[in-house]
């Protein structure tokens, strides 16, 4: 049920939240921005296609930022309370310390609702859309299609399936043509990959048309491939663990799996996009012991100092802690939830200390 105390709160939040999050969008666009001017101006990467890739970019940094939004969006909406002298008001009618963080945590619960439709639906699609428009734009002739990725070697139209994470190749078609445009052989292989200065195929059926009409078959086990394709350009195409959803994670990491790769970076990515909304919750959480303090000069601004503080610590923390326990053998689940379990201990502690205190 929801009150007259719930929609007072819940304002106030939400009107800081949103206002905070207009400001990282505007740091992160012009982030972004930089990142792109490097390729300003390559090929056909002109300022259209900037101002597109800075766009498509938000839906990921704005996501990856919403724990730290609902943080400091929290401190302000309740400290204008707090100023307003209305949080003492509440407390003299009776309203406990308890219930105005329960009131706060329904509007974090909308909240981290929003940022789960979005990771699972906007970022995904927008990300994609972002690395396939800036590739094009790099490198002419690269296409992208349902069938898999399209590319020009030379005299050579070369089909991939699938890029995967060790820049190997899977599915891979090759069409050699001649100079008067005659299609010489058609190449398949299961999988290739780079060493030395060539791509090295498995499994290898080709076939060479002699001729107007006949054509011969082979089948070799592995086969040479020297191109002047090489692992850079195909990185592009690249999976990124961040730009996919939950469920297309979790079908990936059963595919990498199949096929003897290193999952762990994915599953990393995957338990903390799992655990996001709990850190979004726990962020909200730490941010309400500060408003139950007497108000004084400054105060606003050392609560949202201190704000910014804790939530530039818990990106840190989280995204230190996970790497560091890739490279140490901590199981990535423990990983992904050990910084927001750590700040949610911390928040229970600050948020009894405040509950005594008044």
């Amino acid at each position: 049920m929801v009150t007259i105390l719930d929609r007072l709160i819940a304002r106030h939040v939400l009107y800081s939240m949103l206002l905070v999050l207009g400001i990282f969008l505007a740091l992160t666009a012009f982030f972004v921005m930089v990142e792109g001017l490097s390729d300003y101006g390559k090929a056909g990467f002109g300022l259209f296609e900037l101002v597109k890739y800075v766009v498509l970019k938000q839906p990921r940094q704005i996501y990856e930022l919403f724990p730290i939004v609902a943080l400091i969006g929290t401190i302000m909406g309740l400290s204008t309370l707090a100023l307003n002298s209305e949080l003492i008001a509440m407390r003299a009618a009776g309203v406990s310390v308890a219930r105005i963080v329960m009131a706060t945590m329904k509007i974090g619960l909308v909240f981290t609702l929003v940022a789960a439709l979005a990771g699972e639906f906007v970022v995904p699609t927008s990300e994609n859309l972002a690395q396939l428009g800036r590739a094009k734009a790099l490198a002419k002739g690269l296409q992208k299609q349902s069938s898999g990725i399209w590319l020009r070697s030379g005299t050579s139209f070369v089909s991939i399936g699938e890029v995967l994470p060790d820049l190997s190749l899977l599915r891979v078609n090759i069409y050699d043509f001649s100079g008067y445009s005659h299609l010489r052989a058609q190449t398949f292989a299961s999988r290739a990959f780079f060493s030395g200065d060539r791509w090295h195929l498995e499994d290898v059926q080709q076939s060479l048309i002699v001729g107007q009409e006949a054509v011969q078959s082979r089948h070799a086990l592995t086969d040479d491939w020297q191109s002047q394709l090489s692992p850079d350009v195909v990185s592009v195409f690249m999976v990124q663990p961040e730009g996919l959803s939950i469920q297309q994670l979790r079908y990936y990491i059963q595919h990498l799996q199949q096929n003897n790769q290193d999952t762990r970076n994915y599953r990393l990515v995957f338990w903390q996009k799992l655990f996001l909304p709990l850190a979004t919750l726990t962020m909200m959480l730490l941010a309400t012991p500060f408003v139950f303090r007497p108000n004084r000069a400054g105060g606003v601004s050392q609560r949202v100092f201190t704000g910014v503080m804790l939530g530039l610590a818990f990106v840190v923390a989280n995204q230190s802690f996970g790497y560091f326990g890739l490279l140490y053998g901590i199981p990535p689940v423990v990983g992904a939830l050990a910084p927001t379990l750590s700040f949610f201990i911390l928040a229970l502690y600050l948020l009894r200390r405040a509950s005594r205190g008044l």
